[in-house]
């Protein structure tokens, strides 16, 4: 029997969640805030709305837009070509995989999901020299630069991402009944079209969420770009270029954070918009999992 929750007890719930919400909110805010100011405005009274205008807003974003050093539009192209195509062999492999080990049930499969597991909780920062010097070496070996490409940084956010992707679509795949999969096998699909035909539409819900979080975490990354890219290559995401943008305006303040708006702007707007169908996807696949 369920008893009523004590009001005081919601009370104080509410309380820590919003101070929670408020002091990981209050730097985002900062950011937007000081956006809509000039610089002189942004020093004086950096937590105050004196100052702050739409029109500014607007008049900064411009000078951005058109500075050459920032080169927002050709950073914007690398930054959502890198993050489609990662995006798009992360659903594709991550699904495959995860498919094969639900179906295969054998040891081998047992270990090698394990291995994905395990392989998030190792940090960043523990393989990510190991990982420029491999990349050096496996470009020498197969004609093709890993290093300063988009080839190669996609393939390395296709290793990096592929663990989450590959648990949370497996937790998805053992609520589906394999009788359909018997069905369409007896129907005279092969393999691979069970999986195209019968499975990755199924797939559809969790896909779209496993892909908004890591679309928000390739978008946003700074760590792997910075050091598979470098600060001053041909190729540069945006966050990287908003870094080399902040040396070049230490003082300009107003310039520096509407460049950080720009480049966080697209991922807020598609979270906002999917925030439901993230949601939903992965409560579908904790409860069929």
């Amino acid at each position: 029997m369920h008893t009523k929750e004590k009001p005081f007890n919601v009370v104080i719930r509410l309380i820590i969640a919003i101070i929670i919400a408020a002091y990981v909110l209050f730097p985002f805010f900062l950011v937007v805030l000081n956006s809509f100011k000039e610089a002189a405005n942004i020093t004086k009274n950096p937590i105050g709305f004196n100052g702050a205008s739409f029109g500014q807003l607007v008049q900064n974003m411009r000078d951005v837009i058109t500075n050459k050093n920032f080169m927002f539009w050709q950073s914007f192209g690398y930054s959502a070509l890198i993050t489609i195509l990662s995006l798009a062999l992360l659903a594709l492999f991550g699904a495959m995989a995860a498919w094969v080990i639900c179906r295969n049930k054998t040891k081998w499969s047992a270990v090698i999901y394990f291995t994905f597991i395990a392989s998030m909780i190792i940090p960043f920062q523990v393989v990510m020299l190991p990982l420029i010097s491999t990349f050096r070496d496996a470009g020498k070996f197969v004609g093709i630069s890993m290093l300063k490409s988009v080839p190669g940084i996609v393939f390395a956010y296709l290793g990096f991402g592929g663990a989450m992707t590959v648990f949370i679509l497996v937790g998805f795949i053992k609520g589906i009944p394999f009788d359909l999969e018997e069905a369409a096998s007896i129907d005279g699909c092969s393999p691979e079209q069970v999986f195209f035909k019968v499975i990755f539409p199924l797939l559809t819900p969790v896909i779209t969420t496993v892909t908004i979080l890591n679309g928000m975490w390739i978008w946003n990354d700074y760590l792997l770009p910075s050091m598979m890219l470098g600060q001053n290559g041909p190729v540069r995401t945006l966050p990287v270029a908003v870094q080399a943008f902040v040396g070049s305006y230490v003082k300009q303040w107003n310039l520096i954070l509407a460049a950080a708006l720009l480049a966080i702007l697209p991922m807020i707007i598609i979270f906002l918009i999917a925030q439901k169908q993230i949601m939903e996807g992965m409560i579908e696949g904790a409860v069929k999992g």
